[in-house]
């Protein structure tokens, strides 16, 4: 492939923050490349027709540390796994989200472009597996942990506040709908909140979680400073930023039941994370749109416009 030359409006110019950034990234071993392509689908392509040129990919991606037979080897593996499907148009491939693939982005950016939590009324969603009756009982906690439920007892999943929606599709796809029991429970007034409290710690490690959002505080406030600043970043330098900030936010997050404020530490990181990956998304998607117009290609051209949903990311951008 020749190498890619920028037009001048799109050429990359020296930014210190933007370049610690993406070299702190690029030396990371291994670099997990097919959750990297994940994050490029979801967040730029999906919205976009979800539809690439392999070698558009490629151009994305080789800066942020992708070389081209990476990227294609990673790209093989998740056609394998269901993820993508490809269609040959004389020597170029190109790539779309599968049935599957779209069903999980969905899921996922719900949660992932979430806006400002709801209020809770207190009540939990239970789920319980009855003992002798599942074969498939693993998968199914695999998946509600998925969807933010921790595990309350054996055979017994809970969240204060789950994505209903998510939640009946998933059953649905699992075929256990009317083989497991879902409820909805509140706390007795007559109880304490100390053992809830310690039972939601422990069931989410919220410890943990919590300084996974103070490392992506760290690493991404330096960015937040060059945009307010008004120091402007190149359309290229906005997409690596963009991606690499959802990265690095989609790890954490489908890691976080998104519980609501009553259960969660006081100054839970969670939250200046969500407002920092808001206010940086907002300043800077535009620009790296204006990238992905000019260079990612489908078989019947650029890329299309954003859909109109995209503009509801983070509660509005």
């Amino acid at each position: 492939m020749a190498p890619m030359t920028l037009p001048q409006h799109l050429t990359m110019t020296s930014n210190r923050h933007v370049e610690h950034l993406i070299a702190n990234f690029r030396k990371r071993r291994p670099i997990r490349a097919g959750s990297l392509i994940i994050t490029v689908y979801g967040d730029a392509i999906a919205p976009r027709g979800g539809t690439v040129w392999m070698g558009s990919l490629i151009k994305i991606l080789e800066p942020l540390g992708l070389n081209q037979r990476l990227v294609r080897t990673s790209v093989s593996r998740l056609v394998k796994e269901d993820w993508l499907t490809a269609e040959q148009v004389g020597r170029r491939s190109y790539y779309s989200l599968t049935g599957h693939g779209q069903r999980m982005f969905e899921a996922a950016t719900r949660r992932i472009y979430a806006g400002p939590p709801q209020e809770w009324d207190g009540t939990w969603t239970i789920v319980i597996m009855p003992s002798g009756e599942l074969a498939n009982r693993e998968s199914i906690r695999k998946e509600l942990a998925w969807l933010g439920f921790g595990v309350f007892a054996t055979g017994v999943m809970a969240h204060p506040q789950p994505d209903a929606d998510a939640l009946a599709t998933t059953l649905d796809d699992l075929g256990v709908q009317d083989k497991v029991i879902t409820m909805q429970a509140s706390e007795a007034q007559v109880s304490t909140q100390t053992p809830l409290a310690r039972l939601v710690n422990e069931c989410w490690k919220l410890d943990e979680l919590g300084e996974s959002y103070e490392l992506f505080l760290k690493h991404f406030k330096p960015i937040l400073k060059t945009v307010c600043n008004g120091k402007s970043m190149d359309p290229a330098q906005s997409l690596h930023v963009r991606t690499l900030l959802i990265h690095e936010y989609r790890r954490i997050l489908l890691r976080d039941p998104q519980l609501p404020a009553p259960l969660l530490p006081i100054n839970w990181s969670g939250t200046a994370a969500h407002d920092l990956c808001h206010d940086i998304y907002s300043a800077i998607h535009g620009s790296a749109d204006e990238y992905l117009s000019e260079f990612a290609e489908t078989a019947d051209g650029p890329l299309p416009p954003p859909a109109p949903y995209f503009n509801q990311r983070f509660g509005g951008l």
